[in-house]
């Protein structure tokens, strides 16, 4: 569990980087870019793209593949998922459907009775699962 932990702190570390989190949706939304158009588009210097692409390189984050003397760069699509589960397992509270719940709190325009309807369809089948399960704890008596 120790080497997930550390997996997960170099991930965090990678991504506190606002620049590094804006090459990875530009060139999500974009395509392959090189340096110098990632540069014009985050106003920052070539250097410092280059520098940010080689740490998101070496976490397999992007990939880049010469063309001559052009290099794009692009997003390891496989990569990104597998980030994404790393920090939905970091961020999960295994609250079923916590956002509609917060939602219920808020003013009138932060839910609809579809998200309610779906949320009280899941509570349904959690409670009758619940009722199996004491069901079985009562036979076992």
């Amino acid at each position: 569990m120790d080497e997930l932990h550390k997996q997960l702190a170099d991930l965090f570390k990678v991504l506190g980087v606002e620049s590094r989190i804006k090459i990875i949706e530009l060139l999500k939304e974009k395509g392959p870019l090189g340096v110098n158009e990632l540069a014009e588009q985050l106003g920052i210097s070539p250097s410092a793209v280059s520098q940010h692409l080689k740490i998101l390189k070496m976490v397999k984050l992007v990939s880049d593949e010469r063309k001559g003397y052009f290099i794009p760069y692009d997003v390891n699509p496989m990569a990104l998922e597998k980030c994404g589960r790393m920090i939905v397992q970091v961020c999960e509270c295994h609250i079923p459907d916590a956002s509609v719940m917060h939602a219920m709190h808020q003013p009138r325009k932060h839910y609809d009775t579809e998200d309610l309807e779906k949320y009280r369809e899941k509570l349904r089948k959690e409670l009758e699962n619940v009722d199996s399960k004491l069901d079985e704890l009562k036979k076992d008596k």
